[in-house]
Parts: C-alpha cells; sequence; structure tokens
C-alpha cells in the first residue's frame, strides 16, 4: 500500500493505520487540538489553525519549500497522534542550522534535499512537537516518520524543539540528539512580582540603571505605548504591523516568511493569541511589538518587531520592558524572547536549553554528524556554563 494515502502497522493485537496529510485541512481539528492540549508543553504555534493560516496564505506551502506531509496514527476513528511534518526542499526557517551538513552531502555528489521536517515553520518556540495519546502511539508516530523518509528515499528527518518526551521517543529510535540556547524569562516563585519596579529591584544595580536609563531615553523622545489585545487589534493595527514588518525583514536585505494573509486569518481564527504594542508619538504610531500569549499556560511569545523611524532604545522598551511589564501585571508565569540573543541576558532574560533530534539515512554522515554533534555539545554545555555565571539577578 503506498504510504503518501496510508500505511498498515501490526502492533499487538490491534491495526495501526499511518496516514499521511498533503494539507492541515484534511486532518480534524477538534481532535488535533484536543491532543495538543493533553500533551506537557501545548503552545499557540501547535494548533491546527496555525497550520492551516501558514498553509492558506501560501506563507508554507510546496511553492516556498515547505511541502506539507503531515503525519497522524489512527484506530479505526480514534486519532491516537499526529505531528507537523514537511518535506524541505531548503533550511531556510528552521533556526537549527544544518547548512553545513547540506554543503557536505553536495560536496560528495550527493542531495541532502528533500529531508523530512517535524517542526514549526519560521517559529523557533519549544514545546510539544509529536502529539500522542501516551508513550507507545508517540513511538509509532516516529517510527512512521523514519518509515515515510526511507520510502520515499529522503536523506533525513529532523524534529526541532521539542519538548522532553518527543526527545525521548527519538533517541529510542537512535535519533541524534542535538543541543541549543534561547533566553527566556520567569515569574519570581512563589511570591510573583507585584509590578516592573519589583522586578527591576532584583537586578544588580549596573542593570538596573541600564534599564531605567534606556526607558528615560524612550519618554524623552515623547513616544508612549498603546496595548491592544485580540479583538481589540483593528485592521488598521494589523496593517500597520505589516508594514513595520516588512521594513524590519527589508533593512536585512531579506522577504518576509508570512503573508498578510497569515495574519488576516490569524486575527480571524486565533486572534485571543496575540498581543500588539504601538508606540507612538504627537499622535501618530512609529514602531510596533508583535507577543503571541497563551493565557491558559501563562505564557508569552515575543515574535516580530518594526519600526519606521529611529528612536534611541526603543526597540529594548517595545521588544522586552513593555511585555514584561504586561506579563507582569497580567499574573503571566513565563516570557520567550526568541532565538539567540546574549544581550537579552542584561534585560532578565536567563539561557535556557533547547533540543532536536536527527536521523541520516546515509551510515557514513550519520557517523560524522554523530562525532560533530558529540564535539558541538561539549561546546554548548560549556557556553551555558559560562553564560549561568553572569547572572544579572542580584545574588
Amino acid at each position: 500500500m503506498d504510504f503518501t494515502d496510508e500505511m498498515l502497522m501490526e502492533i499487538g493485537p490491534a491495526d495501526y493505520v499511518i496516514r499521511v496529510h498533503e494539507a492541515p485541512s484534511q486532518l480534524p481539528q477538534a481532535d488535533w487540538n484536543a491532543l495538543l492540549a493533553a500533551q506537557a508543553q501545548p503552545t499557540p504555534f501547535m494548533r491546527l489553525e496555525y497550520f492551516s493560516a501558514l498553509h492558506e496564505s501560501g506563507s508554507a506551502t510546496a511553492a516556498t519549500g515547505w511541502q506539507t506531509q503531515f503525519v497522524s496514527l489512527w484506530r479505526e476513528d480514534q486519532l491516537l497522534a499526529a505531528c507537523p511534518a514537511y518535506l524541505k526542499s531548503h533550511s531556510y526557517g528552521e533556526y537549527v542550522f544544518d547548512w553545513a551538513w547540506a554543503d557536505a552531502y553536495q560536496r560528495h555528489g550527493l542531495h541532502y534535499y528533500p529531508k523530512l521536517l517535524v517542526a514549526v515553520p519560521f517559529t523557533p518556540v519549544p514545546g510539544s512537537r509529536l502529539l500522542a495519546v501516551n508513550a507507545e502511539a508517540r513511538q509509532l508516530l516516529i517510527q512512521g516518520l523514519q518509515a515515510l523518509a526511507t520510502r520515499q528515499g529522503l536523506s533525513s528527518a529532523h524534529l526541532l524543539f521539542g519538548d522532553s518526551a518527543d526527545l525521548d521517543a527519538a533517541q529510542q529510535q537512535a535519533w541524534m540528539q542535538r543541543q541549543g540556547v534561547q533566553f527566556h524569562w520567569q515569574n519570581r516563585t512563589p511570591l510573583p512580582y507585584a509590578s516592573f519596579e519589583d522586578f527591576l529591584s532584583t537586578l544588580q544595580r549596573e542593570k538596573r540603571k541600564k534599564i531605567q536609563q534606556e526607558q528615560r531615553r524612550v519618554r524623552e523622545a515623547e513616544v508612549h505605548f498603546e496595548v491592544r489585545q485580540g479583538a481589540q487589534i483593528s485592521e488598521a493595527d494589523w496593517d500597520f504591523f505589516y508594514h513595520c514588518y516588512q521594513l524590519t525583514y527589508r533593512a536585512h536585505r531579506s522577504t518576509p516568511y508570512l503573508t498578510r494573509a497569515f495574519f488576516r486569518l490569524m486575527s480571524r481564527d486565533m486572534a485571543e493569541h496575540w498581543l500588539l504594542f504601538t508606540a507612538v508619538r504627537a499622535g501618530e504610531p512609529i514602531a510596533v511589538s508583535l507577543l503571541a500569549i497563551d493565557a491558559v499556560q501563562g505564557s508569552a511569545y515575543g515574535r516580530y518587531w518594526g519600526t519606521v523611524e529611529s528612536v534611541s532604545c526603543l526597540h529594548f522598551d517595545a521588544c522586552y520592558y513593555q511585555p514584561l511589564a504586561w506579563c507582569i501585571a497580567n499574573g503571566y508565569q513565563r516570557f520567550e524572547g526568541g532565538a539567540q540573543g546574549e544581550h537579552k541576558m542584561a534585560r532578565g532574560l536567563l539561557p535556557v536549553s533547547t533540543h532536536s533530534s536527527h536521523w541520516l539515512a546515509h551510515p557514513d554522515f550519520s557517523n560524522a554528524v554523530a562525532d560533530f554533534l558529540a564535539q558541538e555539545g561539549q561546546a554548548m554545555r560549556g557556553y551555558v556554563n559560562e553564560l549561568e555565571e553572569h547572572q544579572p539577578y542580584k545574588a
């Protein structure tokens, strides 16, 4: 039976069916989202509406190098496990860098692309990737992914920014592990911060004074912030945000990954998960910072920023200080500042290890990558230890 239609797997006394889907709309949204809610580390970016918006808006499709190959596991009409998967013709928009691996394949006359990728496009947010009712179903799902890669003659399969259950399932299949680092803020426990000033008081003196100085420069420029959440974000707000979003990419001589249609679908289908900070001067908007939020988990995620004019320290205020103040005021427990950036430590965000899993079909390349990852992992652990020695908080 052709795998792209369905594949039967005999496991114990029952039949399991693995299916591959060419569009998120082929999966039952309620069942997918119910699976997601039951995982250890759900995020809004794993909701089926998010993937549908990426697909329907033309942001993540075969034409942009993201050919949908979502994988699901069924017993009769019950969805037991599912994950987002893509055939990738490049490595853009992933934030776990394997360009050197692709280059090595090319130099040896082999094709690295297409590869199979389990990830959320353009979204380096750690969380559950292999949605499953239990460990057995998760293990069958990872076996199905490897079987799909093998049947299609792909070079490799990769799982990015998964949670511990995902990593355990992949490791049981002998997938290689890779470590990265991000910078996240955690609210104080057991007594949460009473205010942004309370948070500042816990920082070392030089860090606190620098933040106060940066915010003062924004105020002296006569800039204030307006905050809108969910349905409060108007079409005009989204238009201005997207204009700024495009300018940010243009400044880096790049092209935006996401289309305006994607954010239009977000405002329609997932409005409650978005928070917009607009910097205003003389009655006119001059910059924006967009966050995703999850009220159930008490988590906020820094996503995109842009400005139409330069104001000293505005980026730090819009992307860190205003979001942190909002999180504290609204009782949120976590703020993730996005990929990379040691400068975030001076703003109270601390290093957090991230993880990915990798399977390469070619045994020689697999061994070579395993050696590389062992050396890289040792260096990364040393780097994280060094970062932790430079805590911004008082002793």
